[in-house]
């Protein structure tokens, strides 16, 4: 049966916890999927401080130019590189690679930057919109949507985002996502929901 927790409850923590000392032996990767605005990168962020996870971004692994074709872009959960993420991040995580050299996807130049190299500890959360694409969602020990009310949801994006970059996710990237929630039944691949709406 899934769970509902609240952001400031440690259920979550308690939840990780469980799993890394179930797992001693091996690298327990989390994912945080779910509604722009929700609220992901500041989870992830709080469970790093808690735990001195290391954290990944979606955001790193946006198409690149000639990979956004009409095909592509009309199939729901394939405006991320998730090809890449998988080859680049997830199997070499799940593999037990001390390291991890790769390219982030920079929105501003439209172009893969210099590469970075990252070693990651035992415990590693992904967080980020596409993050449990059909390709990626049975890698991870455990999996977390957070979702959140459309109201709270724009008058975030616009506090973050200022009112003209708010028009382009009220009119292209909310209606991606939730295209992608709905065919790929992201939420109930999960194992709980946190809903922000009123935090």
């Amino acid at each position: 049966m899934k769970e509902k927790y609240s952001i400031s409850s440690t259920s979550i923590l308690n939840k990780i916890y469980s799993l890394v000392e179930r797992n001693r032996n091996k690298r327990v990767i989390i994912a945080i999927d779910g509604r722009c605005g929700a609220g992901k990168t500041t989870l992830a962020q709080y469970l790093k401080e808690q735990t001195g996870a290391t954290v990944f971004h979606m955001d790193d692994f946006f198409l690149r130019p000639e990979q956004r074709t009409a095909a592509r872009l009309s199939t729901p959960g394939e405006n991320v590189d998730h090809e890449r993420f998988l080859s680049e991040v997830l199997e070499p995580l799940r593999k037990g690679a001390l390291e991890l050299p790769y390219q982030r996807f920079d929105c501003k130049s439209q172009s893969l930057q210099e590469a970075v190299i990252i070693r990651p500890g035992n415990l590693c959360i992904v967080e980020g919109s596409y993050s449990c694409h059909p390709s990626l969602v049975n890698i991870y020990d455990y999996r977390i949507f957070m979702t959140v009310s459309p109201d709270e949801q724009m008058e975030r994006i616009i506090r973050r985002n200022g009112a003209e970059g708010a028009k382009m996710f009220e009119s292209r990237w909310i209606p991606l996502e939730e295209k992608y929630f709905s065919v790929c039944t992201v939420e109930g691949q999960c194992d709980c929901t946190i809903d922000t709406s009123k935090m």
